[in-house]
């Protein structure tokens, strides 16, 4: 008994059809073997050493810090960045510092900006280039020994500083 196998020819026309169609398709077709895509980014060895450099023993506190970044960067090597920290600035309690660090940029101690009572508001305001999409994070450090952080996620679309 002899199994009969029917081979399909296809046409030249029909297989680059039906080939750019199976490509088209490919990105939304999700795999078993990849795992899902995490919510946060991966934070740099060099991240971490300056992290826990600026804020030493203290606990961060989320609020009073307020980041004006866009959230999606046409371009990373060109990123403006304006912080306002909400403190009085008076010779007891102001703003000593603040710290602008990136999760995933090559060095990840972008900037510091040193303050006192003499600049009345805590406001500093610049550009930054990033390397991928990322996290950025703003410590602000208080003459009173606490540490205030935000963080914000920023999309590079192209550029950067090593893509």
């Amino acid at each position: 008994m002899r199994e009969r196998i029917d081979i399909a020819v296809l046409s030249r026309r029909t297989f680059i059809i039906a080939g750019a169609a199976a490509a088209g398709l490919a990105p939304f077709i999700a795999r078993a073997d990849e795992p899902a895509p995490a919510d946060t980014f991966t934070q740099s060895q060099d991240f971490k050493q300056d992290f826990a450099r600026i804020v030493g023993s203290a606990k961060p506190i989320e609020g009073k810090v307020s980041v004006d970044l866009p959230e999606t960067a046409d371009n990373g090597n060109f990123v403006p960045i304006t912080i306002m920290v909400d403190s009085p600035m008076t010779e007891a309690d102001h703003v000593k510092a603040i710290h602008i660090l990136s999760t995933e940029n090559p060095h990840a101690h972008v900037a510091t900006f040193r303050l006192s009572p003499v600049n009345a508001v805590a406001r500093v305001q610049s550009r930054m280039r990033l390397a991928k999409t990322q996290d950025v994070i703003v410590l602000a450090e208080l003459s009173g020994g606490e540490v205030l952080m935000s963080t914000t996620r920023v999309k590079v679309l192209i550029g950067g500083c090593g893509i």
